[in-house]
């Protein structure tokens, strides 16, 4: 297969932005990926969830072209929380096959022109519909009911919990991308509102807008760039939809399949890695994901997490960024995410890691019914 590097990125600011549109954000993030990378596209990818609910607008392959000034093949891709990091993959896939050398990901999302309540509606579209919404399960329930029976199972307290948007939300603070920019503490989030027993406001990822973009392209053009980080893997995996028609609600299956088959074809292992930004929309999201990647046996990943291993200065960072918490536009998150590490791998990151040349991404759909895992290497 070819080789495939970023060559340029961009993005916005997470948060609400009542003054932009779709359109606008899209326009910000592709703009600032087209330059960084000084290479046109010849195909482009867009990751968004549901701009027709959030937005009323559809058809958004055209418009993101359209609004681009860009004439290529564009095609929208969706699957639920985990667009973007999909509408990447799709992209890796066009220049792997031969058929283009340079594509763009974009991912957008703008969701807070609808009320709370509409928002947390739409976005249960991305459960099963017959057999958890219609009973009124939101997701922050169905993360609720995963915390709960891990919590039971591996004796996991809740001020052990607490630790992760404590570390996450100190990461934020030097993040200009942030949707928030401020410290916390174990007692901030255990007094915060109560939003579905155990978990609290502080343990939720925000309702955000925003956009994010990546320009690829194939070894002969990225040898031309500036800095290009190379995907070693790119890997997709699927689970159930609902969670009772899963092996174990403390596992999410479509992870640890992703995770195993993007080590197989990166060459690498758990040990290999030095950083992971990694899909907390809620905190017991994180913790599933210490283990579900393989960096923890299961019902270990708090040791994790108490001994600071995954913290900055540990020896496998997660969410340097400060995550999904301090931001989830749910269409842009994956390539979001895929934005921080290029830029750790660059040496320019807000809160740069030491010695960084391997990044790991994981981006969820819904409740882990989909996952994409991607591995980038900044001098490969």
């Amino acid at each position: 297969m070819r080789k495939i590097a970023v060559v340029g990125i961009g993005q916005t600011k997470s948060g609400e932005h009542w003054g932009s549109s779709l359109r606008d954000l899209a326009k910000e993030a592709g703009k600032a990926a087209l330059q960084d990378a000084g290479l046109n596209p010849q195909a482009l990818f867009v990751g968004n969830m549901s701009a027709g609910r959030f937005a009323g607008q559809e058809h958004l392959g055209a418009l993101v072209a359209d609004t681009l000034g860009l004439r290529v093949p564009s095609t929208r891709v969706e699957g639920a929380c985990a667009s973007g990091a999909l509408a990447f993959r799709k992209a890796c896939l066009a220049i792997a096959s031969g058929r283009y050398d340079v594509a763009m990901a974009l991912g957008v999302e703008k969701m807070t022109d609808l009320p709370t309540e509409e928002a947390v509606t739409s976005l249960m579209a991305a459960g099963d519909q017959e057999q958890e919404a219609s009973v009124g399960l939101t997701f922050s329930g169905v993360f609720a009911l995963i915390a709960n029976l891990y919590m039971n199972r591996y004796k996991l307290s809740r001020e052990e919990l607490a630790l992760i948007p404590v570390k996450n939300h100190k990461n934020g603070v030097n993040n200009p991308y942030a949707q928030f920019n401020f410290e916390v503490t174990v007692d901030d989030v255990l007094k915060s509102p109560l939003i579905a027993d155990p978990l609290r406001l502080l343990d939720c990822s925000p309702i955000s807008d925003g956009s994010a973009a990546v320009v690829l392209a194939s070894e002969a053009f990225a040898r031309q760039c500036k800095d290009p980080v190379w995907v070693l893997a790119s890997e997709q995996a699927t689970d159930a939809l609902a969670l009772q028609n899963r092996k174990d609600l403390c596992t999410l299956g479509s992870v640890v399949q992703a995770s195993k088959e993007a080590y197989a074809r990166a060459g690498l292992a758990p040990k290999d890695i030095d950083l992971v930004e990694a899909h907390d929309c809620f905190s017991i999201a994180e913790l599933l994901a210490y283990e579900d990647l393989g960096f923890s046996e299961k019902g270990w990943g708090k040791e994790l997490l108490i001994s600071g291993e995954v913290c900055i200065g540990g020896s496998i960072p997660f969410n340097p960024s400060g995550g999904l918490k301090l931001g989830h536009p749910v269409g842009a998150t994956g390539i979001k995410q895929i934005n921080e590490v290029v830029k750790q791998l660059r040496g320019c990151a807000a809160n740069q890691i030491r010695g960084a040349r391997t990044g790991m991404t994981q981006n969820l759909g819904g409740s882990g019914a989909t996952a994409v895992v991607s591995i980038f290497r900044g001098d490969a």
